[in-house]
């Protein structure tokens, strides 16, 4: 609900809806007012008298739009809102602060074109505020991110060429169904054809995408968080199975969703999965669990702890 509650305001609230909201009825207009339907028709009414063109569509799925073409007026940011466009940015450094970086010379143009009143503090806190990067962030090349939510959104399968880590590269037909950003990283979220199953991508790693004439139709429901997490520990090369002998409730909150699906045991819970760098779990993951486990399998994995185990025992030397 808007704080100014001025008919110019709610005019202005009804434009920004409707940029965002194509179709938007006016019980959905009103109920975001905060006003009456007839009220919401009338600063409908308000716009069009301003000669903003705003087309009514009929039928059950009907409601307003603006007419194609429109030119609208400048975008307009309040103080608080500069502020916390500023802080997103500085949020995933050292974009912000590099001046070859396209999020840089982004935000530095919408910084300068702010009114002085509003831009102020932002210009101030680009310029002092540091934030320390985030090592396992990675950000992807903007173009391939575009052709992907392109893909996403107009529901059509694409042909990736993938780069593992080790630098093997493949190429397969996806469906992609969401652009999900975890934790500094992109993924994509889709049903890989060549694996004939559910696969999450990270788009760092996406070296070329090429959109096909095939159309696709998203799961019903689906929530792309929720299954991202569900999927991001599985589809790697070693497979993974550990032992907790602690009960699913208490490991739970330590096991990272890349780490697998966790399941109740009679006597603790187990841990299965993939991964594709052993020793990266073994060391970063596992070893950050604060409760006893036995490493079942893969035979990877299991090479990985007893690697470190006897890395951390040498380090005792004969203190033993």
């Amino acid at each position: 609900m808007p704080t100014d509650t001025s008919p110019t305001a709610r005019a202005l609230r009804t434009l920004e809806i409707l940029q965002t909201r194509p179709g938007v009825t006016a019980g959905e207009l009103a109920e975001r007012l905060d006003v009456t339907e007839r009220a919401a028709r009338r600063y409908v009414g308000i716009l069009r008298e301003a000669g903003i063109p705003v087309e009514s569509l009929r039928g059950p799925y009907g409601g307003y739009r603006l007419g194609r073409g429109t030119r609208l007026p400048p975008v307009a940011f309040t103080e608080p809102e500069a502020i916390a466009l500023v802080m997103a940015v500085l949020d995933s450094p050292p974009a912000a602060a590099d001046v070859n970086d396209l999020v840089g010379t982004a935000l530095r143009k919408v910084v300068r074109a702010l009114p002085e009143n509003v831009g102020r503090q932002a210009a101030v806190l680009r310029e002092h505020a540091s934030a320390a990067r985030d090592r396992y962030s990675a950000r992807p090349d903007p173009t391939t991110t575009s052709a992907l939510v392109a893909a996403v959104a107009a529901r059509r399968r694409v042909l990736v060429t993938y780069r593992r880590e080790s630098g093997n590269e493949w190429t397969t037909e996806a469906d992609p169904w969401a652009v999900v950003v975890r934790h500094g990283r992109w993924y994509l979220l889709c049903h890989s054809h060549r694996a004939d199953a559910i696969r999450t991508y990270r788009i760092d790693r996406i070296a070329s995408v090429e959109e096909t004439p095939y159309a696709f139709q998203p799961p019903d429901g689906l929530d792309p968080v929720t299954m991202l997490e569900e999927h991001l520990g599985s589809g790697w090369p070693y497979l993974t199975r550990v032992v907790f002998d602690a009960p699913l409730a208490e490991v739970a909150p330590w096991v990272r969703a890349p780490m697998g699906r966790l399941e109740a045991t009679e006597d603790g819970c187990v841990l299965v999965g993939s991964t594709n760098n052993p020793a990266m779990y073994a060391q970063e993951w596992l070893a950050s669990v604060p409760f006893a486990f036995h490493v079942e399998g893969g035979p990877e994995l299991r090479a990985a702890v007893a690697t470190l185990a006897a890395r951390l025992a040498a380090a005792l030397g004969d203190d033993q």
